[in-house]
């Protein structure tokens, strides 16, 4: 018998660029519960960026559950109360039909790719 408790997990990468002023944000693997926090942090710390810009690279992202939809929700309501904005790109097709069905593709941009997500 295999002991699978606290077997390693995909987890999460995130990196950081900028973009003409921009924020790219590009996440890779899972989101899940356990990554909320370190994803929170990620979107929500934009220092002293006025307005907040930012593109959420979801390309590489496999999976994501409602822990990640209550994300970007608040990272969405934050950088529109502070006069910017939040896009996604690139979310695989699994993705992208999570964010579909919760409708959130109705309040946040969706875009193919980054570069069309950073278009004006």
């Amino acid at each position: 018998m295999t002991d699978t408790h606290g077997a390693a997990r995909p987890g999460l990468s995130i990196d950081h660029t900028t973009v003409d002023g921009i924020r790219v944000v590009t996440l890779r693997g899972e989101i899940d519960h356990a990554v909320t926090e370190e994803l929170t942090e990620a979107l929500l710390s934009y220092g002293s960026v006025t307005p907040p810009r930012t593109v959420v690279d979801l390309n590489g992202v496999t999976f994501m559950d409602s822990s990640g939809i209550n994300v970007l929700i608040a990272a969405h309501q934050g950088m529109s109360d502070a006069q910017g904005w939040l896009r996604i790109a690139g979310a695989q097709a699994s993705v992208l039909r999570v964010l579909e069905l919760v409708g959130l593709d109705q309040v946040i941009g969706c875009h193919p790719t980054v570069e069309q997500a950073l278009a004006p």
